[in-house]
Formats: C-alpha cells, structure tokens, sequence
C-alpha cells in the first residue's frame, strides 16, 4: 500500500512539473499509457493520481475521452482570477506581517532575479522569465507562513499557469511585471499589509478584454 502511495505521489508531482514548466497544456490530453511507461507503474496509481487531480479541478475526465487538462471557459477564468487575486493578496498581506531576516534575503534574491532578466533580455526568453516569476510568487506564499494557504495558491494557481506564461509574449509584459515584483516587495518589507495585499492583487488580475485574448491564444 505504501508503495502505491508514493508511486502516486511521484505522478502527480510530475504532471505538476509538466504544468510548470508548459509542457501540459489545458485541453492536453493526458496519457495513461505513457506515464505507465515512463514510470514503470500499473494503471492503479496513474488512475489513482488522476483522480486526485480531479478533485481539485486540474483535469477532467469524460467517458470515452480519458482525461485533459482543465480548460476553462471565459466565465471560469474569470471565476477563477477573482479567487486567485485574493488568495495571492491575502498571502501578500501576511507575508508584510511575518517577514523573517531569511525570507527577506529569498525575497529580494527573487525580485533581483527577475529584474536582471528583464534588464538584458527585455521581451526575450518569456519562458525563462516565467519561471523567475512562479520563483518570485512562491517566495511570498512560503513568506506568509501558512502551509495551507500556500498549497491553495499553488493549486489554484495552476489553473492558470498557461495563460500568465503567455502574456509575457506581450511586448513590455517582462519589464512591467518585473518592476510590480519590486514595488510588492517593498510594501512586504515595509510591513505595509494591506498595501501589499492590494498591489499583489492588482498584479495577478486580468481584466476582462486581456482574459479573452489570452484564452483565444491558446485555443
């Protein structure tokens, strides 16, 4: 049993990695058959770790079709946003609260990080980028100092992963986001909770005509 559990565990971190790195993308399929190949597992744990996924809405399973990617409508997306702007907002928030000297080093190594890369590649390397930028989110969620909150936010915001990482295609997307991680973190480090939280919301939202156009990319 244990075996199988952590035969679990591996997969779903795996799909998980696949969807951070924009190897997996909604409406992808997702392969039994390949990932009982590529793991050397049965069909138990695989189906066992899509189903977990399904609970937390990141797949969808139709009879016939197997599973795929959560893809959202418009009016999903937008559902989706308004909770994740506030649960990166609430994490902002107690991060300005409960800042320590390490997470402060973490925190500005990830702002720097993502200046750096905006300085000499400007519109380059969105990819690239985008990592710096899940970096630079995850540094203020670990800051906030609630494990679950943190687990929240990551899984909501894998939802969306897809459509951040393409808006960084935008010309000047990298410089503005860049210089927002930077003023987020200096509300965080000024204690400034409700100022944190605001920008942070701010920053992570989508208005509605931008929603669309992201969305139509990756149809």
């Amino acid at each position: 049993m244990r075996g199988m559990k952590n035969q679990t565990h591996s997969l779903i971190d795996e799909i998980y990695r696949r969807i951070d790195h924009g190897t997996l993308n909604p409406g992808d399929a997702i392969d039994e058959n390949e990932l009982v190949a590529t793991f050397g597992v049965s069909r138990t744990p695989v189906r066992e770790a899509l189903l977990q996924l399904e609970a937390v809405g990141l797949i969808r399973r139709l009879p016939r079709k197997g599973a795929t990617l959560y893809r959202p409508t418009l009016e999903e997306f937008l559902a989706i946003l308004e909770i994740h702007s506030n649960l990166e907002g609430q994490a902002a928030g107690l991060a300005a609260r409960r800042l320590s000297a390490t997470g402060a080093q973490a925190l500005e190594q990830a702002v720097l990080a993502c200046e750096e890369h905006a300085a000499t590649r400007g519109d380059e390397d969105p990819d690239g980028y985008y990592q710096l930028n899940l970096r630079f989110h995850e540094t203020v969620a670990l800051a906030a100092g609630n494990p679950f909150l943190h687990e929240m936010v990551k899984t909501n915001a894998r939802k969306l992963l897809a459509y951040y990482r393409a808006r960084y295609r935008y010309a000047g997307a990298i410089t503005a986001s860049a210089a927002e991680h930077r003023a987020i973190a200096g509300r965080i480090v000024a204690r400034d909770s409700e100022g944190a939280a605001a920008m942070m919301a701010r920053h992570v939202q989508f208005d509605q005509v931008t929603a669309m156009d992201l969305l139509a990319a990756l149809a």
